[in-house]
């Protein structure tokens, strides 16, 4: 069975990333770099594909670059402890309630604003508002 290769140009399209998302991760070890041709164009073979797959899930997410790295990491290689996962999972499952009662609270504030009609300042009832 032929290895199959892809352009930068053929693994953004299947990936849904941009290429400067892609060159990106590459700097940054998210991504293993590129394979070159004989005219120094990159190449990427399916694995890619899935890998830049899972990060841009995990970014949609809210991961954050680090914890990508981890996980991708942990699956890299392969004999790590099971654990990790989990703890990455939710230590961002933290951040998440934690936004989720910040967004909570600045609902509160904007719908009294908003319910004292036009006279409502925005600015000073969130400026006096407790964080």
């Amino acid at each position: 069975m032929e290895n199959k290769t892809f352009a930068i140009g053929t693994l953004s399209e299947k990936a849904g990333v941009k290429v400067p998302t892609i060159r990106y991760y590459e700097i940054n070890g998210l991504l293993p770099a590129a394979v070159r041709t004989d005219t120094n164009r990159r190449t990427y073979d399916e694995a890619t594909v899935r890998r830049l797959r899972f990060i841009r899930h995990a970014r949609d997410l809210g991961f954050d670059v680090e914890a990508i790295r981890s996980m991708l990491d942990l699956a890299d290689r392969g004999d790590g402890p099971r654990g990790e996962d989990d703890v990455i999972a939710r230590r961002h499952l933290a951040a998440i309630d934690s936004r989720l009662a910040r967004l909570s609270a600045l609902r509160i504030e904007v719908q009294a604003v908003a319910d004292r009609g036009p006279g409502g300042r925005i600015v000073e009832a969130l400026a006096d508002a407790d964080d």
